[in-house]
Order: C-alpha cells, then structure tokens, then sequence
C-alpha cells in the first residue's frame, strides 16, 4: 500500500517527552491504517540518551525509521533531512516533545484521502507544565471560511500544517537554518497553496515553557527572527503579491515582535531596548506605502515602533503588565479534557486561485 502521510520527528534532547510523542502517532489506527503511515524521527546529534531510544523503539516495533545527524544542525535543518528522506503523499512535521489526542490520525488521514489538499490546517491545545490545557487564541479562525486572509491569522507553525510532498517541492519551500525557522516557510506555504483545508478539531498538544524549550529561553538568539523576516519579505517580493497581502504580513510580523520583545523568558531586561530598536529599523525597511496601524492598543504600540520610542513602549507595558496580572488573579481558564477533541466541523476546501 502507498504512504499517504509521513510525519517527521526532529529529536533533540527531550528524554522525557520522546516515547510520549512516538507513542502518540499511530495510536488507535487499524493494520490498514498503520501502514498508510511512516514516521522518520531525525536525531539532532542529541546530546542525552534520545539517540538510543529511538534505536531500541524501531529495533522493538519495526515501524519506525531513524537518521543520525552527524553533528547538531537545528530543528530546521533537521526537518529538511528527514523531508528529503520522506515517501508519503503528505509530510506532518511533529515535535518530539508535544503528542497527538487519541483519533487525530485518523482524522487527519480521513481528511486528506477526502478532499487532497496542498495544506491541511488543524487545531490545537497549548499544554502547561502543570498540566493545563488552554485553546489557541487564533484557534477560532479554523471555525471561519478557510479563505487565505482569513486562514494567515492562524498561528504560523509547522506543526498545525501537513502538507503535500509535491506541492512543497514544486515551490521550493524548505526551511532555515536558526531560531524562528517556521516564519519565512509556514506563511509561504498558504500563500502559495491554490487548495487549503481546514480540519476544526484538536489534533494536536503543543507543550509551552518546559524547560529547554526555544520560547523559554532567553537569549540574544532570539534576534535571529529579524533575518528570519527578511527572508520572508524577500519571497514576497519574490512573488510579486498583492498589496493587501503585503499589508497583512507586515501587520502580523510586528504583532509577532513586540509579543516577542514583551516576553520575560525570551528577551532579557537589559537586551528590550536594542530588541525593540531592531523591530522599530524592520518596520520603516518594509512598512507598505500608505500603511495605517490597527486599531487599539496595538495599534498604539505600532505607532511607537514607527516612532522608535522605546521609554513610552517600556511605560506603556509596565502597565498593560499591572493590569494583567490583576485580571488573571480573578480569572480562571476553563478546563479542556485532554482527549476530548473539539467537535469537527464541516469545513470546505476553498481555491485560491
């Protein structure tokens, strides 16, 4: 039987959360099913035992196949390995330390086999170290017409997107190397995609602030999404597209810094002022002509960005700050049962060409 879909692991030092991921993948799918499936984990040259298990797993099960990267590449460049490596019809890249509901296979099998996307978009859950299960905030938009300009609000990840081995190599899409990798491939890959689908259920758990993890570190890496948006703004131009889309991607990718320049466990205190310098210099090298800020409060830190003026942005967050933290002490997220997915809903395939 063909592959249909080949979901790729890039492994680097999550020894906790490994099995966990693998174990995810091909659960509850029947012989037929299974064997429709390739999983290809990549081993980041990790430096704990992750290399290890991996070979025990695939000497154990035999469904399983593993490369060994000679040296620590990046999650990028991992992806691309095991890209390169890949038969099925669609490629799912999966983080090895988040892990599939019960039934989002399924689901996203049934899903591909039925309407044979260029990308399929699907939801998620953020999970917190304590266990927590939050939606998404772009999560309602999956809810919407799968129009691009609606679909573009979508968290821009590799993971809630699985998409068509030849619909990527037809448009040479691979990643980056660096921090940020997903930002000049996840949006290109809507752009450029004449049929997407949207599949409104969780069919994946996304782990947020476990130690390790790139979006909990602070670093000076972090700056490396500067060059990272202007590879992107290259492509755009590249593909000459439409002012409005120019407008939109412009607008998210400021949205994007300042959530960025704001976090306390990504930019250290002392490095926000030069951080903030970089997102005001990217701003006025491709600010669309005739571009308006958005309205309310971001819109306000859009103008301060345009400004350059760092001591009203720092001022201005100290509040928002102040006033956050008030409101999350009488507030309480609902609970999501974790193998509850949301209920899937009829969404069509839309072209966009």
């Amino acid at each position: 039987m063909d592959v249909l879909l080949t979901v790729v692991v890039p492994v680097y030092a999550v020894e906790g959360y490994l099995y966990q991921c693998l174990e995810s993948l091909r659960a509850g799918l029947t012989a037929e099913e299974n064997a429709q499936v390739e999983v290809i984990a990549v081993d980041d040259a990790s430096p704990d035992g992750c290399g290890l298990m991996l070979d025990g797993y695939a000497a154990r099960h035999g469904d399983l196949r593993v490369l060994h990267m000679d040296e620590n590449v990046g999650l990028g460049p991992a992806r691309n390995a095991g890209l390169a490596e890949a038969r099925g019809r669609y490629v799912w890249f999966v983080d090895s330390d988040d892990w599939l509901p019960v039934g989002s296979m399924r689901a996203v099998l049934d899903r591909l086999r039925a309407n044979e996307p260029d990308v399929l978009l699907v939801d998620h859950l953020r999970v917190h170290e304590n266990g927590r299960l939050q939606p998404d905030a772009s999560s309602p938009l999956l809810a919407g017409p799968p129009t691009l300009e609606n679909v573009l609000g979508v968290q821009h990840t590799a993971w809630n997107r699985i998409m068509s081995r030849e619909f990527l190599a037809k448009n040479d899409l691979r990643f980056p190397a660096g921090w940020y990798e997903d930002v000049p491939f996840s949006n290109p890959v809507l752009i450029a995609a004449e049929r997407i689908d949207v599949l409104n259920r969780v069919c994946y758990h996304y782990r947020v602030g476990r130690d390790g993890a790139i979006t909990a570190t602070r670093s000076d890496r972090h700056f490396e999404a500067f060059e990272q948006y202007d590879r992107l703004h290259a492509w755009l131009t590249a593909m000459n597209v439409e002012p409005w889309l120019r407008t939109r991607m412009f607008t998210l990718m400021i949205n994007h810094l300042l959530v960025v320049a704001g976090n306390e466990n990504r930019v250290h205190p002392s490095r926000r002022r030069p951080y903030f310098r970089k997102v005001a210099s990217l701003y006025r090298r491709h600010r669309p002509a005739g571009y308006l800020p958005p309205d309310g409060s971001r819109g306000i830190k859009h103008r301060l960005v345009a400004t350059n003026s760092y001591s009203l942005y720092a001022t201005l967050r100290a509040g928002y700050r102040v006033a956050g933290i008030r409101r999350r002490s009488t507030e309480r997220t609902p609970p999501v049962s974790p193998d509850h997915p949301c209920a899937p809903q009829a969404v069509q395939t839309t072209s966009l060409r």
